[in-house]
């Protein structure tokens, strides 16, 4: 009843008995105070719970910036939320590194024959960089993106194996060949270096895809700058 008595929005400081901390008391809400904690009180809760969830500790915070989340994304996040986010960004990864393949390529070698018979189109009459989306036929595309659907939705595995196993995970092993690895610490270095390598491989695709489009061509302008 006293505390009823007490306006809504009354603040008062208090010791907090559990931590040490100080509280501040900010609203009552059916008699009963909720109160704040300071933040090194909260982060001392969380670290005494057995089971919490430390996006910092996972796959992937490694040099050169360690745990790098500029937009918060893993703020409050909880483990399933993470490998969500987690399978996307290898999967993203695992695409950039088969596209800065492809994109770099054709620059040294092109398969032999056609690409398109009924078109009279060889491989080698393809540009490299950028040009050569609008060279492809478009019975050309629809078999690349039914290829594409056919990996994802149909023959392959699951596209949520993050919600039964670890991220990314298929259980077949590098390049869904060589079966399994066994050995948890060789295990754990070929993921970090398949995450490290699959955001580098994104930068690269991009900054190609970029300097491709801001020059205009594939010459040395595009790779090296044009010269004052």
């Amino acid at each position: 009843a006293a505390a009823a008595m007490k306006p809504k929005a009354f603040v008062a400081k208090v010791q907090n008995g559990i931590t040490g901390g100080n509280a501040k008391v900010v609203e009552y809400v059916d008699g009963k105070a909720r109160f704040v904690v300071d933040e090194a009180s909260v982060a001392a809760a969380a670290a005494m719970k057995p089971n919490a969830f430390v996006a910092k500790s996972q796959l992937g915070a490694q040099a050169p910036l360690g745990f790098w989340d500029p937009l918060g994304y893993c703020e409050g996040i909880t483990e399933m939320e993470f490998k969500k986010l987690r399978s996307s960004e290898i999967k993203h990864g695992r695409l950039a590194m088969m596209a800065t393949i492809g994109f770099i390529t054709p620059f040294y070698s092109k398969l032999p024959g056609y690409l398109s018979l009924s078109k009279d189109i060889k491989f080698e009459d393809i540009p490299v960089g950028i040009t050569a989306i609008s060279k492809v036929p478009a019975a050309g595309w629809v078999q690349i993106l039914l290829f594409a659907a056919v990996c994802e939705f149909g023959l392959g595995p699951s596209i949520q194996e993050w919600k039964e196993g670890q991220p990314g995970d298929y259980g077949r092993g590098a390049l869904g060949m060589f079966g399994p690895i066994t050995d948890p610490a060789k295990k754990a270095r070929s993921l970090s270096a398949e995450i490290s390598n699959g955001r580098l491989a994104m930068a690269a695709i991009t900054g190609m895809i970029l300097q491709n489009g801001i020059t205009g061509g594939t010459d040395s302008a595009m790779w090296f700058g044009s010269s004052p």
